[in-house]
């Protein structure tokens, strides 16, 4: 878990990220934001959106967030990734 000052004071956070897929296997004809947690390891957490469209997926992700596209290696199913 990462450490992080805020006012002075030292707090433990967990890095997050959302991850959204297009038509996963448990949600053939939708789109999913699953959010995950990054420290100290990856690990899946029990929020998500379902949608039925990326536009709409999108619009229920927090605000504040960065996109970052998938990667060559990644599951077929990711779109991309928002820190």
């Amino acid at each position: 878990m990462g450490k992080w000052r805020v006012d002075g004071q030292v707090t433990e956070r967990q890095l997050e990220m959302w991850t959204v897929y297009q038509h996963p296997r448990d949600y053939p004809d939708k789109y999913v934001a699953r959010k995950w947690t990054v420290t100290p390891k990856p690990s899946a957490t029990h929020d998500m959106f379902v949608a039925d469209s990326l536009d709409e997926v999108r619009a229920l992700l927090p605000d504040g967030l960065h996109c970052l596209a998938r990667l060559e290696h990644d599951d077929p199913a990711i779109v991309e990734i928002w820190l």
